[in-house]
């Protein structure tokens, strides 16, 4: 089967727009029941959210406190913050619409929903009287379409590339929750660590890992455990290892594949021997820096080869 770049291209971008809109909801649900659960004068700033996405210089072109309105409004409803949940939406719908073609047409129709819902109550759901609702919305209308996909889309090249869009989009997004919960939060004085367990529990919780985690681990969440646990194990979805893995099963198939493969099969090797008990925060910030450097490229890889030319 060939396919056009464009087409390639847009349907790969549609799954990671989609992909960082239920995440960033993820992320901010958990971290706003976190406040709640966390004794006064312990809680972490919400500036820890603005440092997941790396988004500090935009965060900072508009407003100067780190406070929960500045914060959740960048993330929540920011026309001008391209990573937040509203322009995520919006990018993904004109993903779509440009690719209804190539694509069930219940796709389009639910998320041009999304997107008109997302429109309305956005900004509405800023404060926390309509946040929960407007998150849960967001989370559960992202996981129909990708269920709707997934069930319903042949196996062809339109599926590998929303696929590796999701993959690689939920890889990311994975090992920056990570680096930031072992760096900004446990590394930070501001909290006693008697708050540790409830901090990594809402790691598991933006991850939606946190059963999994107890069925497969056990009820303690410490540290080392869940760290390894969302690196490395295969059988979780939202895993570093079930990511990469996944990528690796789309990539097979296409061709001209020889860098892309290349360039993630140094990542895996990179994760085997990765082991997180025996490392320092400082040792830990350092492979996840490599460890989304080789993310980084491999998503430019994919880009030059399949996306700027007709190759596939």
């Amino acid at each position: 089967m060939r396919m056009l770049s464009r087409v390639a291209d847009r349907l790969y971008w549609m799954a990671r727009y989609l992909e960082r809109a239920e995440d960033t909801a993820r992320l901010t649900q958990s971290y706003t029941h976190l406040i709640m659960d966390i004794p006064e004068g312990a809680e972490p700033g919400w500036e820890i959210l603005v440092q997941i996405l790396d988004a500090q210089p935009t965060f900072g072109a508009r407003a100067r406190a780190y406070n929960e309105q500045n914060v959740l409004r960048f993330l929540i409803a920011d026309e001008e913050n391209f990573s937040s949940i509203s322009q995520c939406i919006r990018a993904a719908r004109e993903n779509v619409r440009t690719t209804r073609d190539v694509l069930p047409d219940e796709v389009w129709e639910h998320v041009n929903e999304l997107h008109l819902y997302s429109q309305e109550w956005a900004e509405k759901s800023v404060g926390r009287r309509n946040r929960h609702r407007f998150l849960e919305q967001v989370i559960g209308r992202c996981q129909m379409i990708n269920g709707l996909m997934m069930s319903t889309l042949c196996r062809d090249h339109a599926y590998r590339f929303i696929k590796l869009g999701a993959l690689l989009e939920r890889a990311d997004m994975t090992t920056r929750v990570i680096d930031v919960g072992a760096g900004a939060l446990l590394g930070d004085e501001r909290h006693h660590s008697s708050v540790d367990p409830l901090i990594w529990a809402s790691v598991l919780q933006s991850l939606s890992a946190m059963g999994t985690y107890r069925r497969t681990i056990g009820p303690l969440v410490e540290v080392n455990e869940v760290v390894d646990f969302v690196f490395r194990e295969e059988a979780l979805p939202r895993s570093v290892k079930f990511c990469l893995n996944g990528i690796r099963k789309e990539l097979l198939p296409l061709k001209h594949n020889r860098e892309a493969l290349k360039v993630l099969d140094r990542s895996r090797r990179s994760l085997s021997r990765f082991h997180p008990e025996s490392s320092t925060r400082e040792e830990l910030h350092a492979f996840i820096d490599a460890f989304q450097a080789n993310l980084i490229t491999l998503g430019s890889v994919i880009d030059e080869t399949w996306f700027s030319l007709d190759k596939t």
